[in-house]
């Protein structure tokens, strides 16, 4: 039976469109290859995205004894979280408004299944 392992972030100050970019790339990949990945990507989402596999990582192994050689990323969701509305006065006496985005981040690692019968 695969034992599900879940790891959580809230508010992660970037939009989830932009998140989606990179989690995209890393999503039914190994655990160690999307570190590999996430370590070489540019966009900001990739810091914020090494962090919570690591936490996840550190669940595993701390709470369920499972190694990180058996992981792999299950599940990834990105969902949009608050909008922070900034004003920007612009010509004429307009009003401008700034979008700050927001997204939530949710992961499932799970063990791979054994392929050996018996």
């Amino acid at each position: 039976m695969a034992t599900d392992v879940k790891a959580s972030v809230s508010r992660v100050p970037l939009p989830a469109q932009k998140v989606r970019l990179v989690v995209n790339m890393i999503r039914g990949k190994n655990v160690k290859q999307a570190l590999d990945i996430l370590r070489f990507e540019k966009q900001k989402s990739a810091k914020h995205l090494s962090k919570l596999v690591n936490s996840a990582i550190a669940n595993a192994e701390q709470n369920m004894g499972i190694g990180s050689d058996e992981l792999y990323i299950a599940e990834i969701l990105v969902d949009e979280g608050p909008t922070r509305k900034w004003r920007r006065f612009g010509a004429r006496g307009r009003f401008k408004p700034w979008l700050r985005r927001s997204s939530h981040i949710k992961l499932v690692l799970r063990e791979r299944e054994s392929s050996l019968v018996e």
